[in-house]
């Protein structure tokens, strides 16, 4: 089962690829701050269709807004979680939707675990050498993760094989 987690995000979109809970891929989809909204949105889902071209995953798994202090930003974020989950539609990738906080708590058992907490758990789970860098894209693993954990508990394995 092939997870692509995202960490939504205009100027840097996180993502993480896990076969189930082995490290596949990390990265960031980066727009350029000088662009307008609409072709920094156009840029993101260029760079997912393309992830899901080369990484073919059976789920998306993506981090629901949770709290902004800043509503622009929060309407920013909110704009390229939709393009997500747009192309997740277009590409008939079903869809899972994690909050930070079930996300801290499949990683850390801790629901205010800090991000440097979170990012020695997916290194020492993930078996790296280091921590996945930029954060966001450490977010992304951490996401991709939570959604293999809850796969395996959720849901019986002949399922998730297809048989």
């Amino acid at each position: 089962m092939r997870i692509l987690g995202i960490d939504p995000g205009t100027r840097r979109m996180g993502y993480g690829v896990l076969d189930e809970k082995v490290h596949v891929a990390h990265g960031c989809i980066e727009t350029r701050k000088e662009l307008s909204a609409e072709h920094r949105l156009h840029d993101i889902e260029k760079g997912l269709l393309g992830l899901i071209k080369d990484y073919r995953p059976d789920i998306m798994a993506i981090e629901m807004l949770f709290f902004f202090k800043n509503s622009k930003t929060a309407m920013a974020v909110a704009e390229a979680r939709g393009v997500a989950l747009l192309v997740a539609a277009k590409k008939k990738l079903p869809v899972h939707n994690f909050s930070p906080l079930q996300v801290k708590m499949t990683i850390t058992g801790y629901g205010r675990a800090d991000k440097k907490q979170i990012q020695e758990m997916i290194a020492q789970t993930l078996s790296l050498s280091e921590i996945p860098k930029p954060d966001d894209a450490a977010d992304a693993l951490s996401i991709a993760l939570t959604c293999s954990f809850f796969l395996k508990t959720h849901f019986p394995r002949s399922v998730l094989k297809g048989g």
